[in-house]
């Protein structure tokens, strides 16, 4: 066969699978835009606890808007880029147990704030709740803003157990 016209038989459509292919791996592949989160082991009271809050978090966090996690999971949530990434169900953090611990209570959650610094991230853990939300904060952003608009939601759907409320 001449090679002009191999390349007509074959090259045209030949490339225009190849891109098609691209294409289509480009918007299935995991990653894009996605946040990586390692999602917590829990048990199944923590997972209807962490399901209902991440039903009411907000679209955005200190103004900044909400991204997919990887894996998907109601267990984590991100926002921003470079992400604040909240955990639900995280294990209780060997630093509550600290007298050099840091707490405030912002809008009526307490927070074990981030005197734990990791990759250049705050680490932020709800204190007297039934279940401990993890928010990891970009230095950036400081440590106490992002956690204000996570307030409403988690004092919606995380039992406290101070009995203050």
């Amino acid at each position: 066969m001449n090679p002009r016209r191999r390349l007509a038989a074959y090259g045209v459509p030949g490339a225009l699978a190849v891109v098609l292919l691209l294409a289509a791996a480009a918007y299935l592949r995991p990653g894009g835009d996605e946040v990586a989160a390692e999602v917590p082991a829990v048990d199944a009271k923590t997972g209807r606890i962490c399901r209902a809050l991440a039903h009411d978090l907000p679209d955005t966090v200190t103004g900044l808007k909400r991204r997919t996690t990887a894996p998907s999971s109601p267990l984590t949530a991100a926002w921003g880029d470079p992400a604040i990434v909240l955990r639900c169900g995280v294990p209780r953090p060997a630093e509550m147990n600290s007298a050099g611990a840091v707490g405030a209570d912002l809008k009526g959650v307490g927070w074990m704030l981030g005197s734990r610094v990791v990759d250049g991230r705050h680490l932020c853990t709800t204190t007297l709740r039934e279940i401990y939300v993890e928010v990891s904060v970009p230095t950036r952003y400081g440590d106490v803003f992002a956690l204000e608009d996570l307030a409403a939601a988690v004092r919606k759907n995380v039992p406290d157990i101070s009995g203050q409320s």
